[in-house]
């Protein structure tokens, strides 16, 4: 049994301490929105927080986020920084598919935590290990811009 804090409350997981954050959360705790793409850390399907980082939860054991604080998808909307990214992203029709869009979102979301007003080439280097496969990328990039320009107007404010 591990017991790890997903978006700020404290939940008990019955599994082995070796699972990967993907299947504990998919799996045993029925959160959906993190996605798998491939398994082995390439694709960013699966990106979810831990303590702040974005990870790739399909290779982290749930021990690693023993006593660390996760955020999902089902979470981020609730941090100013993930709600304006969240809503940057329906403005600019981001989602085709949507199936990587989760893991999008929680990559720009650690992002601009970390970088209020990247450069393209910034975005480009944070994003890199994320794959849309629809090849929405020059909307992701609008996107990110846009919420940095949200949140740093909100702080303004």
């Amino acid at each position: 049994m591990v017991t790890l804090n997903i978006n700020g409350k404290t939940t008990p997981v019955d599994a082995d301490p070796t699972t990967p954050i993907l299947w504990a959360l998919r799996d045993t705790l029925g959160m959906t929105g993190t996605k798998f793409g491939c398994g082995i850390a390439a694709c960013g399907a699966c990106t979810v927080h831990v303590d702040g980082q974005p990870t790739r939860s399909c290779v982290t054991p749930i021990s690693v986020a023993d006593g660390k604080k996760i955020t999902t998808i089902e979470g981020i909307g609730t941090d100013p920084v993930g709600k304006a990214v969240q809503a940057s992203w329906v403005k600019h029709d981001v989602a085709q598919c949507g199936y990587c869009q989760s893991g999008q979102i929680m990559s720009a979301t650690g992002l601009l935590k970390k970088n209020g007003k990247p450069t393209d080439a910034e975005i480009d280097a944070a994003m890199a290990g994320n794959v849309c496969r629809c090849g929405t990328y020059q909307r992701i990039r609008a996107a990110i811009h846009d919420a940095a320009a949200s949140v740093a107007k909100n702080a303004l404010a």
